[in-house]
């Protein structure tokens, strides 16, 4: 089966920045969905990007018809979507914010990049923090908001529905329960609207005898919250769950397919949610050829609606720091 085309039959591109452990692992993620006939790998080290790309061309004869090749940022031009991979990894004992000054510099320079070469495009990011460097990529490239999309908090409600569905034995595809707020320790699970096939999970749970009180909903969102350290810890990198997430954005992308996903946007008060003031954070979001076409607005508990208040703050925290150390290197 051929790789998908845009109407008119022209092939569709798909860039990536940064060709680290979560860019190669999204591009053989990307090469095997089948969902873009090019794919251009972009990194300041041309020889890993090279290097991946030629790997991956060898598997091309076991997957779809493709043209992989390893490129400069020029070379987005034309791209349906570009990925935003680069900056420094996360290592063991840091969180995701303390990698907000060295990458917001890389992001900076790639997003403006980017926008010179490729107006037309959508940018998605996944270098974190992802939330503040989003925001940070919709200033310097200029392009509409809508279509700055960050990869927000997608793996923290995967792994938040894989852990409900662990714990009630049901699968996690049919567990329907969102983390918002930052993609990191501050982010929330909602509880409150969380189901199972549309059933109440404490309902859900009742219904087969297994108990689901608070202790277990405070277990499971500090499983949820640490994920990434007990990874980090074992094996230094997270990047397959990204990776199939990035892919699943960006099929909800190409082929227009209006999914709801929780994506770090510009979220304001007048989307429904208290104590937010015009950051990039994650909520539920409408995401099709446009970008975000729509934010969804949750109703949450007083609890939840502080949590995310307090989720808000520390964001603006790390980008009132982002910027002042700006101010300082300038």
């Amino acid at each position: 089966m051929p790789a998908e085309t845009r109407a008119g039959g022209s092939p569709i591109r798909v860039a990536i920045v940064g060709a680290g452990h979560v860019g190669a692992t999204f591009a053989y993620a990307l090469l095997l969905s089948g969902l873009a006939s090019e794919v251009v790998l972009v990194d300041t080290d041309r020889d890993r990007a090279e290097g991946e790309a030629m790997d991956l061309a060898h598997a091309v004869p076991f997957s779809r018809p493709a043209r992989v090749w390893a490129g400069d940022l020029a070379e987005t031009a034309g791209a349906a979507i570009t990925v935003v991979t680069a900056g420094a990894g996360q290592r063991p004992g840091e969180t995701r914010l303390d990698l907000a000054s060295r990458n917001a510099r890389v992001i900076r320079d790639v997003a403006a990049g980017i926008a010179r070469h490729n107006p037309e495009g959508l940018l998605v990011v996944a270098t974190n923090p992802v939330d503040v460097l989003t925001r940070i990529a919709q200033e310097e490239s200029g392009l509409a908001i809508e279509r700055v999309v960050g990869s927000g908090t997608i793996l923290d409600t995967a792994r938040l529905r894989y852990l409900v569905g662990q714990e009630l034995q049901v699968d996690p595809r049919s567990v329907h329960a969102y983390v918002i707020g930052e993609h990191g320790d501050s982010g929330v699970p909602v509880w409150s609207s969380a189901s199972v096939g549309g059933v109440p999970l404490e309902a859900f749970a009742m219904s087969r005898g297994i108990p689901f009180d608070d202790g277990v909903r405070e277990r499971i969102a500090r499983e949820t919250r640490d994920a990434a350290y007990e990874v980090i810890r074992r094996k230094r990198a997270t990047y397959y769950a990204i990776a199939s997430g990035l892919v699943r954005l960006v099929e909800a992308i190409v082929r227009d397919q209006r999914t709801v996903l929780t994506v770090s946007t510009l979220v304001t008060t007048d989307h429904g949610y208290r104590g937010v003031d015009g950051l990039a954070l994650s909520v539920p979001c409408v995401v099709d050829r446009r970008g975000v076409a729509a934010v969804l607005a949750l109703a949450l508990d007083e609890r939840e609606t502080a949590a995310l208040s307090r989720s808000a703050r520390v964001l603006a925290a790390a980008r009132r720091s982002v910027d002042e150390g700006a101010q300082r290197r300038a």
